[in-house]
């Protein structure tokens, strides 16, 4: 494995685990202040994207690289809408995407045509990742400051996790 790649391998490990303490945060969050579906909706994201990064560690080893495994820095813990949240869950979405982008660029220079496969089912992810959480934020900017709304979003939310996993079958 090129060192070039190798370094953004890493780097992309730091990045899904950073997504998933802070996926973890906001599921916090949510169920401290009463959002029980947002909360597991988060904690489900929270755990895909554990897998991701153990997806990556393991491909990394598997290569004859070095994974390793990152410190963290504490994720933001406060929020004070639902809006903000999923505000952050589409920008953090979209950082992943820019940085999955970057290793695709890079194996594409490098003529690094097996991690450029691999990452491809990163790129299908994120699209539809991306997608979920624009969707979302449309529903919660048609609900404004409804407090039913928000009792009826919190209820159903867990359904465009299905969805979602419907789709990818």
């Amino acid at each position: 494995m090129k060192p070039e790649i190798e370094t953004l391998l890493n780097n992309q490990v730091k990045y899904e685990a950073n997504a998933s303490m802070h996926y973890m945060a906001m599921a916090s969050w949510a169920d401290a202040n009463g959002y029980n579906g947002i909360a597991d909706f988060f904690y489900t994201h929270s755990e895909e994207e554990r897998q991701h990064m153990i997806k990556l560690v393991k491909f990394i080893n598997e290569r004859g690289g070095n994974a390793e495994i990152p410190a963290l820095e504490k994720p933001k813990s406060d929020f004070s809408s639902l809006n903000e949240l999923f505000e952050d869950f589409l920008s953090s979405e979209e950082f992943v995407t820019q940085k999955i982008n970057e290793i695709i660029f890079e194996c594409l220079q490098h003529k690094d045509y097996n991690v450029h496969n691999f990452m491809q089912w990163y790129v299908s992810e994120q699209l539809e990742e991306e997608a979920m959480a624009r969707s979302i934020l449309d529903k919660l900017t048609i609900i404004g400051d409804d407090k039913t709304g928000h009792y009826i979003f919190d209820r159903d939310i867990m359904s465009f996790i299905n969805t979602q996993e419907d789709t990818q079958q």
